[in-house]
């Protein structure tokens, strides 16, 4: 297969990983930036040119589109989706997980176990919401938000309302959410491949920190999921139409609960802890996907 790769840090460790894996396997790909393509929106025949130049067709295109680029990132790969190319991950999918506000609200709407989450507009209303989501110590969430930045842990009602109408007053659209203390800093974050959980990790955070993020100095170790576990973090992944994905859990006294649902998750953390080769189980779904998508109708 031709495999193009939309990423900004080729030199990223997930990103060479899916290079080299796939390349081993006999395909040849291409690293592209996502914001140096730029588009021909045209009815019956529409290209994506990139450095002065139409790029050939691909067979595939797997999307490491950065959070802060979602909405340039997803329009690059619909593109892509309407030239023909298959997806790892469908534009759609990606921007229906990115949008946590919408996520939250379709994994509640499936049945899956969240934190109480509280969502307004009005300072007026901070006071109920808090009382909500079962008063401080509460977390409060950047919906925009990635690798731990824009969280924060208030510890009593007073700082939760400080942060909240902060928040609010200057225009920033955030989640509060119930703080599960038994999670004690630690989350799983399930790697999920065509609707099977393919490796999983648990993560630490620091001590003095309630972020298990990675990026902010978290630990991370293998772990034996449950079924419950992995029924769920596939459900989610399904529920957001995703085909890769990691899928971040906290275990509580009520059972799991997920936090969030990443459409581009790194690899590096989750081969270390696991040893699994998850860049080559990706590889392989894509090798999968294309074989059924030209598969003749019978």
């Amino acid at each position: 297969m031709k495999i193009a790769i939309l990423s900004r840090e080729p030199r990223n460790y997930s990103t060479r990983r899916l290079v080299e894996v796939a390349q081993a396997r006999g395909h040849q790909v291409e690293v592209l930036d996502t914001l140096r393509c730029y588009m021909n929106i045209a009815s019956h025949s529409p290209s994506i040119h990139y450095e002065g130049r139409a790029l050939e067709s691909y067979d595939a295109v797997i999307p490491r589109i950065g959070a802060s680029i979602t909405f340039y990132g997803t329009a690059v790969l619909r593109q892509f989706e309407m030239m023909n190319t298959m997806a790892l991950n469908s534009s759609v999918a990606i921007s229906r997980s990115r949008d946590k506000l919408r996520a939250m609200q379709l994994l509640s709407r499936h049945g899956i176990g969240l934190p109480i989450t509280g969502y307004a507009h009005s300072t007026h209303d901070v006071p109920d919401l808090i009382t909500m989501v079962g008063g401080a110590p509460l977390v409060v969430k950047l919906l925009e938000g990635t690798q731990g930045i824009g969280v924060v842990l208030c510890e009593t009602q007073k700082a939760a309302e400080s942060v909240i109408e902060a928040f609010i007053q200057t225009n920033n659209n955030i989640l509060v959410q119930e703080y599960i203390r038994e999670a004690n800093g630690a989350d799983i974050r399930c790697l999920v491949v065509n609707g099977k959980v393919v490796a999983a990790m648990r993560r630490q955070a620091q001590p003095g920190e309630f972020r298990s993020n990675l990026h902010r100095g978290g630990t991370a170790e293998a772990i034996k999921i449950s079924p419950e576990e992995r029924a769920t973090a596939v459900q989610a992944a399904k529920i957001m139409g995703l085909d890769v994905a990691g899928v971040d859990i906290l275990r509580s006294a009520r059972g799991p609960l997920v936090l969030e649902v990443n459409s581009s998750p790194g690899l590096q953390g989750v081969e270390a802890a696991s040893g699994k080769d998850v860049a080559g189980k990706i590889i392989e779904f894509l090798e999968l996907k294309a074989s059924r998508k030209n598969k003749p109708a019978e």
